[in-house]
């Protein structure tokens, strides 16, 4: 007889199982940290994929984006809670586990995901992703997460205000604390407007659009959406505003491009530009910084109103193709060309009206692109600083005596707006040049807040658009 216990026999091995919204959206986080990708162009694909397969429905669509934009906007506020649920410094946490840790972390402190579902779906997804070991790792921090809501967390893992004001905002709005600075810096005033402003940072934008004059209207665009699926712009009287899940490029107008996706700073700074007034003279208009091409396709548009010609120019040729597809079927005449501006094949004095929205930080499109704050450092500004000198010196060279210039910048940073400006017209670096500034504000009707001029800075928190900068100068000999 063996008196032996008989032992229990061996749990069967579990595969883990594939959860197809949290590992589509675990792909597009690690697209954006290894190839230096923006979600808004890897996200579209991995979805449309995914409902080809019949893997995903809106919902499903819904989630996948809301882990993917949700992670990446409140970053550096998960990365700060992780750092105090672990005995090791952050920077030794191998990025794929930081990226399904900060999701987990988003989906138990940012949405409304029960907690047991939030943990055990991570967890599952770390299973699939990192192997058994990690994921172990996972279940623990995560389950450290859970001892407190946002508010307790960030209220332990920031510091004080009154001790370092800057630094608390970077980790309660989850921003950069150089970016913190330097928007604090542009906006000015207190407390409560750069903390309007970090917020809206992390708040979704909406989807506008853009009815390109004498190509579509506002009304072909909320009758295609219907009423209740639109509003009408704030300020551009070419938007239409879209309501939550909406698709783009389901409309008739936008596939053929006579609408298009744009922001309505983007819109203002090419109306604005269009509405100067020009004595003599108004036949030549040129894009010196054409793509993608949302502001040509716009700039064409009211140009052909008119019987003006549009040039629009772009150094990147693979952005110079996205131009003219944005121009494509436009009725008036225009051409696109591949240039650079700081050394233009165009002679001097040759254009009537110019746009020169030149390279810079992105600043004021973290809203759309948040993976740009954690991705951008503060010496990022001093290489654009010679290229947006050059880009407006020669434009101010191009346009002929009484034609205008719009400098613009989706960047509020006083350094690549203002600074700009003036460096120029002083000559600092250069010649100078003669120009005088055109106080671009009532050629904003409407705009509030657009301060004491004669340029324009548009704000998330005060206009609703990208923080789009406007400088308009008139060439004077």
């Amino acid at each position: 007889m063996n008196d032996q216990p008989r032992r229990r026999p061996a749990k069967p091995h579990r595969r883990p199982k594939k959860d197809p919204v949290r590992f589509l959206a675990f792909e597009a986080l690690r697209a954006v940290d290894e190839r230096d990708a923006y979600a808004n162009l890897v996200l579209p694909p991995l979805l449309k994929k995914a409902r080809a397969k019949g893997d995903f429905d809106g919902r499903d669509a819904a989630l996948a984006t809301e882990l993917v934009y949700g992670t990446l906007r409140r970053q550096g506020t998960y990365d700060a809670i992780v750092a105090a649920c672990i005995d090791r410094p952050l920077r030794e946490v191998d990025p794929p586990v930081l990226d399904v840790l900060n999701m987990g972390v988003h989906q138990l402190l940012g949405t409304r995901i029960p907690t047991h579902a939030a943990v055990s779906a991570s967890v599952e997804l770390a299973r699939v992703v990192l192997g058994e070991g990690r994921a172990k790792f996972v279940n623990a921090v995560l389950r450290k997460v859970t001892a407190h809501d946002l508010d307790g967390w960030v209220e332990k893992v920031a510091p004080p205000y009154d001790e370092d004001a800057e630094d608390h905002l970077a980790v309660v709005h989850s921003h950069p604390r150089w970016i913190v600075s330097a928007l604090w810096d542009a906006l000015g005033g207190g407390r409560a407007g750069i903390e309007d402003l970090l917020e809206a940072d992390n708040e979704r934008p909406e989807v506008t659009l853009v009815a390109r004059p004498g190509r579509s209207t506002t009304e072909e665009l909320v009758k295609a959406l219907g009423e209740e699926n639109s509003l009408p712009g704030r300020w551009s009287p070419y938007a239409v505003r879209m309501a939550e899940g909406g698709e783009p490029g389901a409309l008739e107008a936008v596939r053929e491009s006579r609408a298009g996706v744009q922001d309505e700073g983007s819109q203002l700074v090419a109306a604005a530009l269009a509405a100067v007034p020009v004595e003599g003279r108004d036949s030549r208009w040129l894009d010196g910084c054409a793509g993608p091409g949302g502001k040509a396709a716009l700039l064409a548009a009211l140009a052909a109103e008119r019987g003006a010609t549009l040039l629009a120019a772009e150094k990147q040729p693979h952005r110079a193709r996205l131009v003219e597809r944005a121009l494509a079927g436009n009725p008036g005449p225009y051409q696109v060309i591949t240039a650079d501006g700081t050394r233009p094949p165009w002679l001097p004095g040759t254009f009537d009206r110019i746009l020169m929205d030149v390279p810079c930080s992105g600043l004021g499109a973290l809203r759309r692109r948040p993976e740009s704050r954690w991705r951008r450092r503060a010496e990022d500004l001093e290489a654009f600083a010679p290229l947006q000198r050059g880009l407006l010196r020669e434009a101010l060279k191009a346009v002929r005596v009484g034609g205008v210039v719009g400098y613009a910048t989706c960047s509020p940073h006083l350094a690549e707006t203002r600074v700009v400006v003036e460096d120029v017209l002083k000559g600092r670096g250069g010649e100078p040049v003669e120009a005088e500034w055109i106080d671009a504000r009532p050629l904003l009707p409407g705009v509030p807040a657009l301060g004491e001029g004669p340029d324009v800075q548009l704000w998330p928190h005060l206009h609703g658009t990208d923080a789009m900068y406007l400088a308009l100068l008139r060439r004077t000999g």
